[in-house]
Formats: C-alpha cells, structure tokens, sequence
C-alpha cells in the first residue's frame, strides 16, 4: 500500500498532520457543545428549620442571619450551626438553610448515620415522613425531630423551559454520567421543575466522594 506521504514535500505531510489534527480537535469540540452537561451542587449535611423550632433553638423573635446564597434562587446558608445528637452519637456544627420550611427537616448522608447510630431512609427532600428519630441542639434549647430525618434521594433541578427544551418533566427519572478516573454513571435521578429553579444536579457528599467530584463540575445527562 503506498503511504500518503508519497509525492509529498516534508512541509506537505506535516502541514497535512497538523489539518488532521486540527480537523479532529474541532470535531472533539463540536461534539463536547452537543453534550447536555450540567452542573454539580454537592449537599452536606444540613437542616431546614421550622418557624416554631428556630425560636425553640435560638431564642424568642431571633431572626437568622443569611451567610451566603446558594445555587438555587432565594435559597441561602445560615450564619448559625447546631449540632445533630443520635443514640450512638452526635454531629456538631450542623448548617441551618434558609428560608424557614413549614416542617423541619434533616438533610444527612449514610456515612453521617452511621455516625449517629440510625438508618435515614432515602427520601425526596421535603417529603414529610416518619424516620428514626434524633435531637437538634441549638444555643437556646433542643428539639426532637421524629419526621423528616433523610437521606436525600439525588436529584436534577430545572426550569420549566428548560425541561420542556429537552422534553423532560417533573418527576421523571433519568440517568447522569461524571467523568474523570473514577467515572460514575448515576440511575434513577429524580428530576424536579419548578418556575424558580435552575438547571444543576443535586448529590450527597457520599455520592460525590464516590465518583470523585468536586463542587460546580460538570457531568453529563444522558439521553433516552
């Protein structure tokens, strides 16, 4: 079989290696746009707090104080922390989210459960549910917390017309893949639409040390 460089000047085949590469460079590219890739907002534990159990914690009247905003619009982390105690033991320096939710809710990973000596089952986030059962302990006062005490279920947050554009809806379920030495591919993530929320696929620190993923990496939605 006769080589392509034969006929050619040393300029010629190289300048022809480098369009070759070029020309698969920009195809390499064209393909990443084509990807659907999405944001990653990895949750450590946390808790959402009530009205009611915010002034049992901290004090009559105490108004919270916002640290930062989060990902999704009108959500924020609390200056104030408090610690999670269990029958085996406890988790100081707990993150209160914002703004107050009608019930209290408590966001943990499996690894803190064990911590703690409970089994939290895999549930949708805001989901109001008998769990097993732990105390809440702020400056002020504790609470026991019977209902609400989770493992959140993974989940992907989009817009109405972003779901609509990929013919997705909420309550769906579809797959996610992360990239990189320790790749992952993500079933039965749960995809929630509402008018305020924006595009970005929400794990636990359990999953995310699992794949190796770091906060704002991209990962892919994989289609069908």
């Amino acid at each position: 079989m006769e080589s392509w460089l034969e006929g050619k000047t040393v300029t010629q085949a190289i300048d022809e290696a480098t369009l070759v590469r070029l020309i698969a460079k920009a195809v390499s590219a064209v393909q990443q746009e084509e990807r659907l890739l999405i944001p990653v907002g990895i949750s450590n534990r946390h808790v959402h707090l009530s009205r009611p159990d915010i002034e049992a914690l901290f004090g009559s009247g105490y108004q919270m104080r916002v640290f930062k905003a989060l990902g999704q619009p009108g959500q924020c982390a609390y200056e104030e922390i408090v610690t999670l105690v269990g029958p085996k033991g406890a988790i100081p320096g707990v993150r209160v989210l914002g703004p107050p939710r009608e019930s209290t809710q408590v966001e943990i990973s499996m690894t803190d459960g064990y911590t703690l000596g409970i089994n939290p089952p895999l549930l949708e986030s805001g989901l109001r549910s008998p769990t097993p059962t732990l105390s809440i302990v702020g400056p002020r006062g504790a609470i026991t917390c019977s209902q609400g005490v989770i493992c959140a279920l993974r989940h992907l947050h989009m817009s109405p017309p972003e779901a609509a554009g990929l013919g997705i809806k909420d309550g769906d379920t579809v797959s996610i893949r992360s990239h990189g030495d320790r790749a992952l591919v993500f079933n039965n993530v749960r995809v929630r639409v509402r008018e305020d929320f924006k595009t970005e696929f929400h794990i636990d620190v359990d999953e995310a040390r699992a794949g190796n993923i770091k906060n704002g990496e991209f990962v892919e939605l994989l289609e069908g």
